[in-house]
């Protein structure tokens, strides 16, 4: 059975997108490989990376186009957070720009849109309400 391991975006320059990351999202590096080709943060169980487009056309050796700052793509990276407001002023601050603003959504959670300096997609959302609850009324403490 497989095991989703990494989501990985080829950046144009990865340190400057790790630094990006560190202070729009409070999230820390877990490491930046020697040559400055690849890095990954600490975000739980499953790794976002950020490659180099010189790594990009290393390993797929084929044509590649880069992520554009000017269109949206169908992909988004998603935060939670308790406090939406000043996630989405942190992350401006730190150079995201705001694509949608807060919405509460029918499903219990409200989002806001930003893109990063690489122009991918980073939807900052709160927890979503928890569905299920106990005989006394308490929730699941799933969600």
């Amino acid at each position: 059975m497989n095991r989703f391991g990494h989501t990985i975006f080829y950046v144009h320059d990865v340190k400057k997108t790790v630094e990006f990351y560190e202070k729009a999202f409070g999230i820390s590096r877990q490491f930046i490989d020697e040559t400055g080709q690849y890095a990954q943060m600490e975000t739980g169980s499953t790794v976002l990376g950020f490659a180099s487009l010189a790594l990009a056309k290393q390993n797929l050796k084929r044509d590649f186009r880069p992520l554009s700052k000017n269109e949206l793509f169908g992909c988004e990276i998603s935060f939670l957070t308790r406090n939406l407001d000043k996630s989405i002023a942190t992350a401006l601050k730190a150079g995201a720009e705001l694509i949608a603003p807060a919405e509460a959504k029918p499903w219990g959670q409200t989002i806001a849109y930003v893109r990063d300096l690489n122009g991918i997609l980073i939807e900052i959302g709160t927890e979503m309400d928890c569905p299920v609850e106990d005989e006394k009324g308490s929730s699941c403490g799933c969600c």
